[in-house]
């Protein structure tokens, strides 16, 4: 692969016609120091150089607090701003980065701020909203919207999809047309371990545009690989459905090797299904932890991918 070509968003966007390959990093914790951040950022860009992505991710994480009654697995810790992190200390990274804003943690000012900064051939955005309508936010997401498309030029903009809550609803597909209503030029989803799920919303979601005469944007299908079943109870608390036969492997078996497997296994079905369907796609894969042995399995698992999409 010719990595001059995916080097822009532009490039990134179009690598999706044939499947493009992402990988998600969280930013260092706030009390990191600038020294171990260059640090936290050598070391991602050195374990990724073998595997030749077409694009990172950086998270934006938020308490959540408001998500669910149930105690958070993991404590929460406030980390850098993953638009600080890209500037200050992933110099090295020349490709295409996505950088999430959790919208509710930011004035709409501060947003535009950033938006007008940002190098739009380079960097584009996913605008995450609440976690549940209880959450006090400093901008909701329909006004994130609004002053984005107030811009001249803003980064390109997509929006989170979650197949769980179309199993639950059956509306997630006219929530990302909606999205796409709004300005969203791709979506990228929560961690995939149901593949009927998955299959089930990019089903409605492909037919539905095209019952409306339009193209679907690209889908980015997240992976990520389970190493314990503490992993498995913050999955559970992110709100990641794992089949009950898989939850049964992970906690009773070797879980690193029952998840892997099946994160290989939904690769393969859901790049076949994609191709299928004509849905631009890209698979996006991550480590839920900062466990070494995780985050390992997530790299291996990143080229076992970049292999399969060619």
């Amino acid at each position: 692969m010719d990595s001059a070509k995916t080097a822009t968003a532009a490039g990134l966007m179009d690598r999706t016609r044939d499947g493009a390959l992402l990988y998600g990093l969280t930013p260092p914790r706030q009390t990191t120091t600038p020294d171990q951040a260059d640090a936290v950022a050598a070391a991602a860009l050195t374990r990724l150089r073998s595997v030749q992505v077409d694009g990172l991710i950086l998270y934006d994480v938020d308490a959540e607090a408001d998500r669910t009654e149930a105690p958070r697995p993991f404590p929460f810790m406030p980390m850098m701003d993953p638009a600080h992190f890209l500037d200050d200390h992933l110099a090295d990274w020349a490709g295409p980065v996505i950088v999430y804003r959790a919208v509710g943690k930011y004035t709409g000012d501060q947003l535009d701020n950033w938006w007008s900064k940002a190098d739009r051939d380079r960097v584009l955005t996913v605008l995450v909203g609440a976690a549940s309508r209880h959450q006090v936010v400093r901008t909701s997401l329909s006004e994130a919207y609004r002053r984005h498309a107030g811009l001249s030029l803003p980064p390109r903009m997509g929006g989170v999809v979650i197949a769980e809550r179309h199993a639950t609803s059956g509306t997630e597909h006219a929530r990302m047309l909606r999205k796409q209503d709004s300005g969203c030029e791709f979506f990228v989803s929560q961690v995939c371990y149901d593949l009927d799920q998955t299959r089930n919303l990019l089903s409605d979601y492909t037919h539905g545009c095209r019952d409306r005469g339009l193209d679907p944007k690209p889908v980015v299908l997240t992976l990520a690989p389970c190493g314990s079943v503490k992993t498995l109870e913050f999955m559970a608390w992110l709100g990641i459905d794992v089949p009950r036969w898989l939850r049964a492997e992970i906690t009773h078996g070797d879980p690193l090797t029952a998840s892997y497997e099946q994160c290989l296994l939904n690769a393969r079905a859901l790049i076949a299904y994609c191709r299928r369907l004509g849905l631009p796609f890209g698979i996006n894969v991550e480590s839920l932890t900062n466990r070494k042995l995780e985050i390992d399995a997530s790299i291996d698992l990143a080229r076992e991918i970049r292999d399969l999409l060619g």
